[in-house]
């Protein structure tokens, strides 16, 4: 049966990933869409069994068409714990996630999940002697950036409005099962200058490879000295990604090539390359 409403969509934030602070936005940028009613949830920076059980469950009373659970690391216990409960509401569910997610991606398809797998999207320096609340936001600016500047923000929006238009038309969604790498990213990102492209798959492997310093400064390391740098060397890696793909979009920008992808407000996408276009619905 085709909606006769706005799609519902629910968006459980357990944690936080560079994925999660504009996911809902992603949606809707100019807060134009008339085709879909957003609710967000959160359990703020903790991601513990209850606090993940408490909100899921406060979701379920939207009783939403689609669910997106943005959390780290999909294969833990409180994220785990989320599904199990709405494994019962059999409510179309996509799991939004970083790199290590990986190992959880078979039993994300086992249960019926989704999955939208960000490699780049890597962990923070999270050591008490390094990370205050300004380097923090400075890491997820630059992360954010990343995101934005690579086609990773493209990917995601592009994957979850195929799931709405389904549910919107009444049919039963595919849900995607994406691992994104730095090549999907920049397939997304639509560059027409090959500098461009390369710059952007230099600065998502970059990325890709923060969480190696910094995995191994919060877990692996036990002097504070050792670990204090190498989850300060990972921000740089970070900070220094986030130039790269910068300087991608200058390239695009001197060429006015930038690709531009607005919702309508009937969730249509719209396409435009050209800065002084209107945007177009597109063909076919």
């Amino acid at each position: 049966m085709v909606l006769s409403k706005p799609a519902r969509i629910g968006i459980i934030k357990l944690g936080n990933i560079g994925s999660a602070p504009l996911v809902e936005f992603l949606l809707d940028e100019r807060a134009e869409r008339q085709d879909i009613e957003v609710r967000v949830v959160g359990s703020g920076s903790k991601i513990t069994e209850k606090d993940s059980a408490k909100t899921t469950s406060n979701m379920l009373d939207f009783q939403p068409d689609l669910i997106l659970i943005v959390s780290p690391n999909a294969s833990l216990p409180g994220p785990s714990e989320a599904r199990n409960i709405l494994r019962e509401s059999r409510v179309p569910v996509i799991v939004i996630s970083d790199g290590p997610a990986k190992k959880a991606a078979k039993t994300l398809e086992e249960q019926s999940f989704g999955y939208l797998i960000v490699e780049a999207d890597s962990m923070i320096g999270a050591r008490r002697e390094f990370l205050d609340p300004t380097e923090m936001a400075l890491f997820n600016a630059d992360l954010i950036r990343v995101l934005s500047l690579t086609g990773v923000f493209n990917l995601l929006c592009s994957e979850i409005d195929k799931v709405i238009e389904a549910l919107k038309k009444g049919i039963p969604p595919a849900l995607p099962k994406v691992v994104v790498d730095k090549e999907k990213a920049v397939e997304a990102a639509g560059f027409t200058n090959e500098y461009a492209r390369v710059k952007a798959m230099a600065a998502y492997e970059i990325a890709k490879h923060v969480s190696d310093l910094t995995t191994e400064g919060c877990f692996t390391v036990k002097e504070w000295e050792r670990y204090t740098r190498l989850v300060a060397a990972g921000h740089e890696m970070m900070r220094v990604a986030a130039r790269l793909a910068d300087e991608a979009r200058e390239l695009e920008k001197g060429q006015d090539t930038v690709q531009r992808t607005p919702h309508y407000d009937d969730g249509t996408t719209l396409q435009k390359t050209k800065l002084i276009e209107k945007p177009q619905r597109p063909k076919g």
